[in-house]
């Protein structure tokens, strides 16, 4: 090879190598969570099923509804939020005793399920005592993912949802 060859291929050389370290860097975040930021891989919630019954007294209610996670990434609900109560606290129920709780496990493709004598919400100190058909918006907050609000109608307080 002549020192012109040489020279002629170097550049074509490097620009290989760097197209190779690039496509190999890319490779190893992909495999790292499959997201752009390279990180764990995302929780991925929805929420369904949810809804608040008539409450009897006029100023305190329950929430119920179910978080699913699809996600390969475990969340936690941190927090509840609503137009209806300045405050939404979240309880758990064991062995017929009621405590409140700083947050609830959203698992990697699991569920969080809020229900009738299990883990509910409190809405105190109501602004209003809503009405069957009425709506209530809940904004949901997570340790890890976006807040998702959700509205959710006001049921019987005799309704017992299916499933």
């Amino acid at each position: 090879m002549t020192p012109t060859t040489r020279r002629a291929i170097r550049p074509t050389a490097r620009w290989a190598l760097a197209t190779a370290a690039l496509a190999t860097a890319a490779t190893a975040l992909t495999g790292c969570g499959g997201n752009a930021s390279g990180t764990a891989a995302a929780p991925q919630l929805k929420v369904s099923g949810g809804y608040v019954p008539q409450p009897p007294m006029a100023d305190m209610a329950t929430g119920y509804f179910t978080v699913t996670n699809t996600g390969a990434g475990d969340d936690r609900l941190t927090s509840v939020s609503s137009d209806l109560a300045p405050e939404v606290t979240m309880h758990s129920t064991q062995g017929g005793a009621m405590r409140a709780v700083s947050s609830f496990p959203v698992p990697a493709k699991g569920r969080l399920v809020l229900s009738t004598g299990g883990n509910h919400l409190m809405l105190m100190k109501l602004k209003r005592r809503p009405a069957v058909g009425d709506k209530v918006s809940f904004q949901l907050h997570f340790a890890k993912s976006a807040p998702i609000t959700v509205e959710v109608p006001v049921e019987p307080a005799s309704y017992h949802p299916k499933g």
